[in-house]
C-alpha cells in the first residue's frame, strides 16, 4: 500500500517534466523502496550509489560547517542526478536531462520529497 502511494508520487514527478528521466526513493542504507527507473538502470546499483553520495554529502556539510544537508547535485555531460532528503529515513533520487530548467525541477522534486516524507 505505502509503496503504491510512493510510486504514485514518483509517477506524478516524472510526468510533470519531460526533462526528468527517472526517479527513485532509497533508504539511507541503499535499499530501493520504490522506483520509476528506465529499463537499463539497475535498481540496486542506483540505490547503493545514492546512499553513498548522500552519506558523503552529509559528512562534507558537517565537516565544513555548512549545516544540515538539503541536497546533492551531480552534473555530468549528459545531465544531472539530484539527491534530496525525503524525511529522516530516505532520499529521493532524480535523474534529469542536461538541458533541464533546474529551478523548476528542484521545486517539483522538493515537493515530491516532502510528500514522500509524509508517507514514510
Amino acid at each position: 500500500m505505502r509503496e503504491e502511494m510512493i510510486k504514485s508520487v514518483l509517477s506524478d514527478l516524472n510526468s510533470g517534466s519531460a526533462d526528468i528521466e527517472a526517479s527513485a526513493v532509497i533508504s539511507l542504507d541503499g535499499l530501493t523502496m520504490a522506483s520509476m527507473l528506465q529499463a537499463n538502470m539497475d535498481e540496486d546499483r542506483v540505490g547503493a550509489m545514492a546512499a553513498a553520495m548522500l552519506s558523503l554529502g552529509d559528512r562534507t556539510a558537517i565537516e565544513l560547517a555548512r549545516g544540515a544537508l538539503d541536497q546533492v547535485m551531480i552534473k555530468g555531460s549528459n545531465g544531472y542526478v539530484l539527491l534530496i532528503h525525503a524525511g529522516s529515513e530516505a532520499v529521493l533520487s532524480v535523474i534529469v536531462r542536461d538541458k533541464a530548467k533546474l529551478g523548476l525541477i528542484f521545486l517539483d522534486a522538493t515537493r515530491a520529497a516532502n510528500a514522500i516524507a509524509n508517507l514514510l
